[in-house]
């Protein structure tokens, strides 16, 4: 199969350890599908969810999509907003919290570890 698609109502849904009021979908990757090398999730922060202080599990890019979500790592806080990204090397410690009164969503690409 050279093509997959997943469809947004068709995602699976997941509960990551240390996150509150994030609801993520993975869109590839995962025991269900045949992605190896890295996973794509969407996550949908409400106001106030966080995602807390933990390390990578390996590298990963975050990509914000809509809203702002405030990422931390080694007294480093920055504001990301609609299209900006962020990398993060295996380890690194970090936070993400949505800090405003509306919803944020983002898209992380994780490779595999």
């Amino acid at each position: 199969m050279t093509m997959r698609v997943t469809r947004i109502g068709d995602a699976e849904p997941f509960s990551p350890v240390g996150h509150h009021g994030v609801g993520p979908v993975r869109l590839q990757g995962g025991e269900e599908t045949p992605t190896s090398g890295f996973t794509v999730a969407l996550s949908h922060y409400l106001p106030g969810g966080a995602a807390e202080e933990a390390p990578q599990v390996s590298e990963t890019v975050y990509v914000v999509l809509s809203g702002e979500l405030v990422m931390s790592s080694d007294g480093d806080v920055q504001a990301l907003g609609p299209f900006d990204s962020v990398h993060f090397t295996e380890g690194t410690v970090r936070t993400v919290e949505n800090r405003t009164h509306l919803p944020a969503t983002m898209l992380v690409i994780r490779a595999v570890a």
